[in-house]
């Protein structure tokens, strides 16, 4: 099987680094063996290695299910957060014309 290069700029390497570092250490907070971080993420004891190291290769997806296991905050502690933020979107969006919200786009994909 050939490896997959993945390139990340800094910022996201910095912030993959980063949360890495923040699930490692709740895995250690909470006295979590990577073998059983694995089961239960139901992936290969590798891979979890890999993203507790910080390896761009393995899946968002899974970087978001070990933080949710572990009890890493992924955005914003505040819950309320998202439902204001929605809120005010929909206000942002009752202020637009009419005819923006009814776009409709004919793409050309005659080649």
């Amino acid at each position: 099987m050939t490896k997959k290069t993945i390139r990340v700029g800094t910022v996201a390497n910095a912030a993959i680094t980063h949360f890495s570092t923040l699930l490692q250490i709740k895995r250690k907070e909470k006295k979590i063996s990577v073998d059983e971080l694995s089961a239960r993420l139901g992936i290969s004891y590798p891979t979890t290695k890999r993203m507790l190291e910080g390896t761009a290769t393995v899946a968002i997806g899974t970087y978001f299910e070990a933080a949710h296991i572990l009890g890493v905050s992924l955005f914003d502690p505040e819950e309320d957060r998202f439902a204001m933020t929605a809120s005010k979107s929909k206000q942002l969006e009752s202020l637009l014309p009419q005819r923006i919200h009814n776009i409709k786009v004919e793409l050309d994909d005659d080649f």
